[in-house]
């Protein structure tokens, strides 16, 4: 029962949460994440085909982080703390 005391006492005694982004940020951050990712998603689809499609992955593979990030954002400008 020692354990979960100084357990407990250690909790209670670490300082609250604070986001490294601010949270009235977000909103905006989200629209920029994600106006990106639809800018890359029509410069993607306006590509020409190449045999080896490293530009290709590139375009979409920045697009899919960006997109990953900007729906992070939008969850947790609304309140959604993912």
């Amino acid at each position: 029962m020692a354990d979960y005391q100084s357990v407990q006492a250690l909790h209670k005694a670490t300082p609250a949460f604070a986001p490294a982004i601010p949270v009235s940020l977000l909103p905006y951050l989200a629209f920029a994440l994600l106006a990106a990712t639809f800018v890359l998603a029509f410069y993607f689809s306006t590509l020409p085909k190449e045999k080896i499609p490293l530009r290709e992955a590139s375009v979409a593979g920045t697009a899919s982080l960006l997109a990953g990030f900007g729906v992070v954002a939008l969850f947790c400008s609304v309140g959604v703390y993912v």
